[in-house]
């Protein structure tokens, strides 16, 4: 059974390919038209799907698609607004394929991808989302394969997703794309201050903003927000009078701008951890957890429900926005045909687009650059880090998901604490006070981070431990904690071997690892692309396989 996958409608559209159960490839639009968080059709991105995979387009036996048009009710602000027979027109107009087409609900596509992959027979599962169809989260109870809705999730507007969103465009950032900005943000606030003009604090008012709704809903007060008639606008005139106006992109960040961003996460901390606290009391034999959906990239709030020990484990989807819903779209049609479809655990999102050694080299000779092939690269690459070198790293086939997990990733190392600056400075461009992460040697994590598992795909939050300050300060945000990767000798092979010798040159388990990009653009794909940005930016080194580049 040959399954493609698609995730259109929305923003980061994206493609699978499924073949026998199995998830063989699976790639981003974004990196194929060079617009971050596109809504393109993703075309590019199915067709070197089924190029990884071996087949040609006749070979397909179904086309899957992350959400249901016809859950949509009449009028809804929604983000499509085709039928289900104009998508199958347009699937067909823009593959030129007639396999049969199959449409599965948003949210059921984020739980399929979240509990399939993770290994888990049992495990509560959820969603949390801006918006799916009309509701904004799903919450199941999984086992041995199936899946049980505890609760349908919250209907348009009340959305968790949607309000970190109305917050991102106050605070003066682009809604579906810099959320993440507003939770690195959130550490420099104080949710206990007094907002001014008022006797509250800002968690009073988000606490007003934001209720529970039975065990498992939230509901928004609308007089707080603009988004549920105005999507342009987001926030309502009583949000501006009491929290201040609107800081324009660009204007200096001011302490009530963290206040909010506090309040903010940790009112979204408190309301998932007590429906996930509830759900495993209702079902106290489901000892694992599995989440999906864009909340789920908030790593800070999985690192609080981890800390919390509500459950044994937490897998998190690595691809949990939208550029993951055609992986569990791909799940849903495969149970389908195969009912008896269990969890296996599935990892490696290093399922997008590869270059040989040969394609490498050519890549090379085109941009004028000299390739001449290390006999030890990943020696020779930990000595230029030790050095303070900035490296681009680029290796096997490109990452699923928005996290650079060592195949497309910029390397330093974690010290000293400048260097978070330096590599701000010179390539990356980014707001000062957002955090970079560690990629840590997974046998040395408990050494330096309080951290119960694994956290493979750099979504966990961990605690630093005292001395990983002076140790590893370029990857310890302001709150003391860190968005850890753990790097095991079976996760990503070469990364682990370049932190290995990196390791046994300096005697520290950990290189700061971000996304090979600038600010604004999606991760590079292809060498060239890898090879346009080293030159465009102070990247010292770049490193396409075996093959060591210096800029001087």
């Amino acid at each position: 059974m040959k399954i493609l996958g698609l995730s259109h409608g929305g923003w980061d559209a994206s493609a699978a390919l499924m073949i026998d159960g199995r998830i063989v490839a699976a790639c981003e639009q974004e990196r194929y038209n060079g617009e971050k968080h596109t809504r393109a059709f993703p075309r590019e991105a199915a067709m070197d799907c089924l190029r990884m995979g071996g087949i040609e387009l006749a070979s397909v036996d179904e086309v899957a698609l992350n959400f249901d048009p016809e859950l949509i009710p009449v009028g809804t602000p929604r983000r499509a607004t085709r039928s289900r027979r104009q998508y199958e027109e347009l699937i067909r107009r823009e593959l030129g394929l007639a396999a049969r087409v199959t449409f599965h609900p948003h949210h059921e596509c984020h739980v399929a991808s979240a509990y399939y992959p993770s290994g888990f027979e049992r495990a509560i599962v959820a969603s949390y989302d801006a918006l799916g169809e009309n509701t904004s989260s799903l919450l199941c109870a999984a086992d041995h394969g199936s899946l049980e809705v505890l609760h349908g999730g919250s209907v348009f507007p009340h959305s968790l997703g949607l309000v970190y969103s109305a917050v991102t465009f106050h605070l003066g950032w682009t809604i579906s794309c810099d959320e993440g900005i507003v939770m690195g943000l959130a550490a420099y606030g104080d949710p206990t201050h007094i907002v001014p003009g008022t006797s509250r604090t800002y968690e009073d008012v988000f606490r007003e903003m934001i209720a529970e709704d039975g065990d498992f809903g939230v509901r928004i007060d609308p007089d707080w927000f603009a988004y549920p008639h105005r999507r342009d606008t987001w926030i309502s005139e009583r949000f501006l009078s009491t929290l201040g106006p609107r800081r324009a992109p660009g204007e200096p960040v001011q302490q009530r701008h963290m206040d909010i961003a506090a309040a903010l996460q940790g009112r979204l901390e408190s309301l998932v951890i007590g429906q996930l606290r509830r759900a495993r009391a209702l079902r106290p034999d489901h000892r694992r957890l599995c989440l999906a959906g864009g909340v789920a990239l908030n790593c800070s709030m999985n690192g609080a429900i981890e800390r919390a020990k509500i459950f044994d484990e937490l897998f998190v989807f690595w691809a949990s926005g939208d550029s993951g819903g055609c992986v569990g779209a791909c799940y849903l049609a495969q149970r389908a045909h195969d009912p008896g479809l269990r969890p296996v655990r599935f990892g490696d999102c290093q399922l997008g687009a590869g270059f040989d050694e040969a394609e490498l080299r050519q890549a090379a000779t085109d941009a004028g650059l000299t390739a001449q092939r290390s006999t030890d690269v990943f020696a020779e690459t930990a000595g230029r880090l030790a050095r303070g070198a900035i490296v681009g790293w680029f290796q096997g086939r490109s990452e699923h998901g928005p996290r650079a997990l060592g195949n497309r990733s910029i390397l330093a190392a974690p010290h000293p604490a400048q260097m978070k600056d330096t590599l701000n400075r010179r390539v990356k461009f980014r707001e000062p006070f957002r955090p970079f992460a560690p990629a840590v040697l997974a046998e040395h994590a408990a050494e330096l981070f309080e951290l119960g598992q694994q956290s493979p795909h750099m979504l966990i939050a961990a605690r630093a431990r005292p001395g990983a300050r002076e140790t590893i300060p370029a990857t310890i945000h302001h709150d003391g904690t860190a968005r850890v990767q753990t790097v095991g000798a079976t996760d990503n092979p070469r990364f682990y071997r370049l932190l290995q010798a990196f390791h046994q040159r300096t005697r520290c388990p950990v290189l700061l690892n971000t996304s090979f990009n600038v600010k604004g653009q999606p991760i590079v794909d292809t060498p060239r692309q890898a090879i346009d940005c080293f030159r465009s930016t102070e990247i010292d080194v770049l490193v396409l396989g075996d093959y060591v580049f210096d800029k001087h």
